[in-house]
């Protein structure tokens, strides 16, 4: 079966950029002229999905309006003859069918894609984590989405990442981290380094068959008290039903004020209109 859906998680509090988050949505944080949450639904349309379920939480709805019709504004922008402005506007609400469910406790990652089991149904999903950004003049989740055509196997997006650095991630246990498709035989959420399987960790690009879904039901609470979508890997991991391949590229953790501040810098000195002006005064600042 072609994969049709995807869900976003995108119910946590973002915390770590208050008090910007505390009335505005973290995946509405702009990177130049765009929100994150932007960014993510592009990269699915990009490798094909357009039917995408951003599970959110209380005070988050404007998530899932920021791609609602605007008929007074885009009368306006028509009006005043801004047509390059009403065509980016209007692009948002044409490029996909975007529903969204609501975590009403902060349960974990796992139970987030728990939530929306009900639109997914009985059929293979991809979960994308806005949070991670990958190089979007890329397209590594179309060629995910081809390796599950061809094997029927759940599939997961890693990266290498400096040891120290595994605690932070889920890290994956194979016998051959080096194949182009690695057969994954567990994969450990947050583990301490000196027992990590691996550093290869997990990306925040999964394209699952629906079978997680009964497992999440059965998951008990895992790190940090809540329903990890990592242990539900590692089940089907110990099933012999999961591969994983490995990122090599542009990759921004927006999660982070740092890796948030770095993707700025980065697509503001690459944006078509902006970037020639930004180049020139980052070769001459000095802080």
């Amino acid at each position: 079966m072609p994969v049709r859906k995807a869900v976003i998680p995108a119910a946590g509090l973002g915390t770590r950029f208050l008090p910007a988050t505390k009335a505005v949505a973290k995946e509405l944080l702009p990177i130049v002229d765009q929100p994150l949450i932007q960014y993510a639904v592009e990269e699915l349309v990009r490798a094909g999905i357009t039917n995408i379920c951003i599970v959110t939480s209380s005070g988050k709805e404007g998530l899932a309006d920021h791609f609602a019709s605007a008929g007074k504004l885009e009368a306006a922008l028509a009006r005043t003859g801004k047509l390059e402005q009403l065509d980016s506007i209007r692009r948002l609400h044409e490029m996909a069918e975007i529903y969204s469910v609501r975590q009403n406790e902060p349960l974990g990652l796992g139970h987030a894609v728990w939530v929306a089991r009900d639109h997914v149904q009985d059929e293979p999903f991809v979960v994308l984590l806005p949070d991670e950004m990958l190089d979007p003049q890329r397209n590594f989740l179309g060629e995910m989405l081809n390796v599950f055509d061809e094997t029927a196997t759940s599939v997961v997006a890693v990266h290498e990442v400096p040891h120290e650095e595994v605690k932070l991630y889920g890290s994956i246990a194979t016998d051959d981290p080096s194949a182009s498709l690695i057969a994954v035989t567990d994969v450990i959420e947050k583990p301490d380094p000196s027992v990590a399987p691996s550093d290869l960790v997990l990306s925040g690009r999964y394209v699952l068959d629906p079978e997680v879904f009964e497992i999440l039901t059965k998951l008990e609470p895992g790190a940090s008290q809540e329903v990890q979508l990592a242990d539900a890997l590692g089940v089907l991991a110990r099933r012999r039903q999961l591969n994983a391949m490995e990122y090599v590229g542009r990759r921004w953790d927006v999660g982070t004020k740092a890796g948030y501040l770095k993707a700025v810098v980065t697509l503001g000195a690459e944006h078509p209109e902006l970037g020639e002006d930004f180049r020139s005064f980052l070769r001459t600042f000095k802080p």
